[in-house]
């Protein structure tokens, strides 16, 4: 694999380890996972930890995820997450690694379509899965992905 691919599989790793720890629970795998394009299901997922879990401590690190997935993964993916980041950076105007209802309408009308306070509220709460009244990039990754499976008529896991 090369050195570029294995740095933006480490980026992509680190957004997705939220307490910095080094290793991945089962659900920051998860998300992880579906940002990349692949969606298991619950069983899927912990057959996959299991699999991955090569030191069997319950977590996933950055070496047991580049075996588990190198196989299977491709340039499109990556460049997919990349191309996600630039467009989540372009809402997230002050850079603060979060999307506020403010610079999401900011973005909408800059991009032609503003929307309604109501059009406003709903795309909020569709994307703030946590409740925290921002959307994090996690958030909007998988907003996305869901709306690019609704969109192609492919029902989202």
């Amino acid at each position: 694999m090369e050195t570029d691919q294995m740095k933006q599989l480490n980026d992509i790793f680190k957004r997705f380890d939220m307490d910095s720890d080094g290793s991945l629970t089962h659900l920051e795998l998860a998300a992880l996972l579906r940002s990349l394009g692949i969606k298991p299901t619950g069983d899927e997922l912990y057959a996959l930890l299991s699999n991955m879990d090569e030191n069997g401590n319950g977590y996933i690190e950055f070496e047991e995820l580049v075996h588990a997935i190198m196989p299977d993964i491709n340039e499109d993916v990556l460049v997919n997450q990349e191309q996600l980041m630039e467009v989540f950076r372009s809402f997230d105007r002050d850079g603060n690694g979060y999307i506020t209802a403010s610079e999401l309408a900011g973005s909408m009308a800059k991009m032609g379509h503003p929307l309604t306070y109501r059009e406003l509220a709903t795309m909020m709460a569709d994307a703030d899965t946590n409740g925290d009244g921002v959307i994090s990039f996690n958030e909007f990754a998988s907003l996305m992905a869901k709306s690019a499976a609704e969109f192609l008529g492919v029902k989202a896991s």
